[in-house]
């Protein structure tokens, strides 16, 4: 597990990523997995972030498994064009109705094709597998991807325009 998703591109300013529902490097509550997965829910976790670097004009949110086991892994959720005046989304943001988002933010499909956050459900018996919930800070108002973009055709088109990124990184596994 030591595949970084970053490790490849440029570096940019770190800021600061907080939870209240889930911490650096700990296991994902239930309510974070997948429904059908025992206790899952497909809640997306509250995330707070600050210090973002100077000139940020919008935000994205990405979460991944690095660690699936599809030899690309597995976006669980991207979110483009969040104001660069909003710093929070609460717990369940990322529901199909994207009713926790701010006005103009897009949910973009997830690897399963939904436009909303699905929870984590590692395979049983795979181990552990890390889930990175990043806030990107952008130099644009909007990313000026389609609705339909996959989330890695998001970070390809976010590349030129990052200016920071907050990362945290929790844990799931089934046994």
């Amino acid at each position: 597990m030591n595949n970084n998703p970053f490790a490849k591109l440029p570096e940019v300013e770190a800021f600061r990523l907080t939870s209240n529902d889930i911490a650096e490097g700990l296991p994902l509550p239930p309510q974070h997995y997948a429904s059908g997965v025992e206790g899952g829910k497909d809640l997306s976790p509250h995330l707070k972030w600050s210090g973002a670097p100077e000139g940020t004009k919008s935000y994205a949110v990405t979460a991944y498994d690095p660690d699936a086991p599809t030899g690309s892994g597995f976006w669980h959720w991207a979110v483009i064009n969040i104001p660069a005046n909003v710093t929070e989304l609460p717990t369940g943001a990322g529901d199909e109705h994207s009713s926790g988002l701010p006005q103009g933010a897009l949910q973009l499909p997830n690897d399963a094709r939904l436009e909303r956050f699905i929870g984590a459900a590692p395979p049983a018996g795979h181990g552990p597998h890390r889930y990175y919930f990043v806030v990107h800070a952008l130099d644009v108002e909007d990313i000026g991807v389609d609705r339909s973009a996959t989330p890695a055709v998001l970070g390809f088109t976010m590349l030129g325009h990052t200016l920071g990124r907050a990362v945290l990184v929790a844990t799931g596994e089934s046994k």
